[in-house]
């Protein structure tokens, strides 16, 4: 490669933008909508299967990534590591979810995804993608606004609202994957 500006199009094109990680979290969002809605009366039970269907999302995303014949790693392109450790960084935030699991458990789950969405905006700059920069303002202030005015009982609204973003979200990347000649 003989610039960044080459790499970022060919991880950007071999990866197809990520959108496998976003197809993944379509799926384990609509796992943790499930969790809300259900008739469990326990916050702090629904705060942990949270968690629980948000652990497989690397493996998801491999599969999916087989499946849409996207490469889930770059070898040879010197940007790989850098886009590990901007999903790696997204661990160190969940730290403020587990404090929430017991300081603010109600909010948990509003917390998480401010954290899922904001930590999108790194890859607006590798993959050069406006869905990825407009997506990682969008999802935290809209799930902070909306998670602020709810109550307990409307809680599930938020695993919802990611259903909804991510979906949209990953219509918007096969367009971008599409229209451009990365």
């Amino acid at each position: 490669m003989n610039d960044i500006n080459e790499a970022r199009q060919d991880i950007a094109r071999r990866t197809k933008r990520g959108i496998s990680f976003i197809c993944a979290s379509i799926i384990l969002w609509a796992a943790i909508s499930v969790v809300w809605i259900a008739p469990v009366q326990s916050i702090a039970a629904r705060n942990l299967l949270t968690f629980c269907c948000a652990a497989p999302l690397m493996p998801l995303a491999y599969l999916i990534s087989r499946m849409n014949k996207a490469e889930f790693t770059v070898r040879g392109n010197p940007l790989n590591n850098l886009g590990l450790l901007f999903s790696l960084n997204q661990f160190a935030y969940l730290l403020i979810a587990i404090w929430a699991f017991a300081g603010a458990p109600e909010r948990m789950v509003m917390i998480i995804a401010v954290i899922f969405g904001a930590h999108l905006m790194p890859f607006s700059w590798l993959y050069q993608s406006k869905a990825y920069m407009v997506m990682s303002v969008v999802i935290p202030v809209a799930v902070t606004v909306v998670g602020w005015g709810l109550g307990r009982e409307n809680l599930y609204l938020i695993p919802l609202m990611m259903v909804g973003a991510e979906i949209v979200f990953s219509i918007w990347l096969s367009r971008e994957n599409r229209q451009t000649t990365v």
